[in-house]
């Protein structure tokens, strides 16, 4: 899979829609579009990593 092709470096450079609520130099935390529970958020690092 290419960086392109990865929507967690998409969320990262905004080229996907995400409900961002932290950002700092090593990751980024955002809401779920398909949360489990009520306050459900993904925390990726902001460089790729696979």
């Amino acid at each position: 899979m290419s960086f392109g092709n990865c929507i967690f470096c998409r969320i990262v450079a905004g080229e996907s829609p995400a409900s961002v609520i932290y950002r700092d130099d090593r990751l980024i935390a955002f809401m779920d579009i398909r949360p489990v529970n009520p306050d459900h958020l993904l925390v990726i690092p902001i460089a790729h990593a696979t």
